[in-house]
């Protein structure tokens, strides 16, 4: 099997007997096998990877759309596009002067069939709110359960309050 690691930075992750991964990044002063910018055509062929692996990446994309579609593109018939990125109410999400988008549970639901734009479909396969991601990675044992109850009212009352760190999600490529 072949996966992406889109924007590996310092996560370069060798092959093994099972997976063959391509690390993909735009800065040259880091070990990746291929560099490519983001906004451009990914220098991939069509229907070349079994999955895809970002995290915390696509915060820092301007056309979030183009992007998916290219990953559409690059990705084979059912490949699972794994993503990580910062929740809207966490404070390193706009402490940081390269991130230009935030994101919410909701986000990436507009990459489906139940929204009207043109933007590549995708399916959902999993989707949840990761509380803490860095320090205090014991309090998602509490914290998880609670806030992915019901994420969109967790966002809505507490989330300005109790702010979580990530939102994950797991797409499968629909051709």
């Amino acid at each position: 099997m072949k996966f992406l690691n889109l924007g590996s930075g310092l996560d370069y992750r060798e092959s093994t007997e099972e997976i063959q991964w391509v690390n993909l990044d735009c800065d040259r002063k880091i070990k990746a096998d291929i560099y490519a910018d983001l906004e451009k055509k990914l220098p991939c062929e069509d229907n070349t990877f079994d999955g895809v692996y970002t995290s915390h990446v696509l915060e820092h994309v301007k056309n979030l759309p183009q992007l998916m579609s290219e990953l559409r593109r690059i990705c084979k018939n059912e490949a699972i596009i794994d993503i990580a990125v910062p929740h809207a109410s966490c404070m390193v999400t706009y402490q940081d002067p390269t991130h230009v988008r935030f994101f919410t549970y909701m986000t990436f639901d507009y990459f489906t069939d139940w929204n009207f734009y043109d933007f590549p479909k995708f399916k959902i396969i999993s989707k949840s709110l990761n509380y803490t991601a860095v320090r205090w990675t014991f309090l998602n044992h509490i914290f998880n359960p609670i806030i992915n109850i019901c994420p969109t009212y967790y966002e809505r009352l507490f989330g300005w309050i109790f702010p979580c760190a990530e939102v994950k999600c797991k797409l499968k490529v629909i051709k």
